[in-house]
């Protein structure tokens, strides 16, 4: 059976070891995954990471390089980020199995999904996971939890393959999700909305932006709702200007 996960990315942040991205290329291409994106990675391309790939060259030879985060997901509609363990964000993590249904499902509905595995050694950091739409972790013994980045793509992308094996060939007509980079423009409209009005940031830390970010990676609103928010902050834009005028 042929899987077409074409809107399905796998992006690593700051690999050290070129042969984790071999090895992350072979365990993609075992479950029909063909979307790699690489986020400052040490050393790439680099011939231990062909070497790991064992025939996977074509996914190493199409690989995207970039310079951040922000520009790896720009388009994308679901961005989960894999994590070991919770920080300070409140997420509430899903398995990979629920992960793969909801991945699968955004996919037909014409989404751009990016999951995204962090560095080796620290994982995602908090600024990374507040970029994400959800957090999927992987259950593993409490004796030891350690698993190879290529092992936790095997298993997220095994799971992907089960469930794109049960998903309708026909393609739900919705309307997509709002990008990153759409919601981007959206809080920066947002900002300066509210820097002309004097609002005060009240949170305890400072953080307004960051709990407003958090609440629309929560609700993934589509294109036509982001359109609707960033009209409705056009017209009190104008309506300011107007007050203004009449102040005069």
């Amino acid at each position: 059976m042929s899987m077409t996960p074409s809107p399905v990315r796998i992006v690593l942040m700051a690999t050290s070891h070129p042969g984790n991205i071999g090895a992350v290329a072979r365990a993609m291409k075992n479950m029909g995954l063909q979307s790699l994106h690489l986020v400052q990675p040490r050393e790439f391309p680099h011939p231990e990471a062909v070497a790991r790939a064992a025939g996977a060259d074509d996914i190493l030879a199409n690989a995207v390089v970039h310079s951040t985060m922000k520009t790896a997901i720009a388009d994308c509609g679901l961005v989960v980020g894999t994590s070991a363990r919770q920080r300070h964000i409140p997420f509430d993590p899903v398995e990979p199995r629920e992960c793969a249904r909801l991945v699968i499902d955004r996919a037909h509905e014409g989404n751009a999904v990016a999951l995204v595995f962090g560095s080796e050694r620290t994982g995602l950091t908090n600024t990374e996971l507040a970029l994400c739409n959800m957090l999927v972790t992987i259950p593993t013994s409490d004796e030891y939890s350690s698993l190879n980045i290529a092992m936790a793509v095997q298993i997220i992308a095994y799971e992907l393959r089960l469930a794109m094996r049960n998903q309708p060939v026909l393609v739900e007509q919705v309307e997509p999700l709002a990008t990153q980079d759409e919601l981007e423009l959206f809080y920066q409209h947002l900002q300066s909305l509210l820097a002309g009005t004097g609002f005060r940031d009240h949170t305890s830390n400072g953080h307004l932006m960051s709990r407003v970010r958090r609440l629309f990676n929560r609700a993934q609103v589509d294109r036509n709702e982001i359109r609707i928010l960033r009209g409705i902050l056009s017209a009190l834009q104008q309506q300011r200007v107007s007050d203004r005028a009449g102040e005069v």
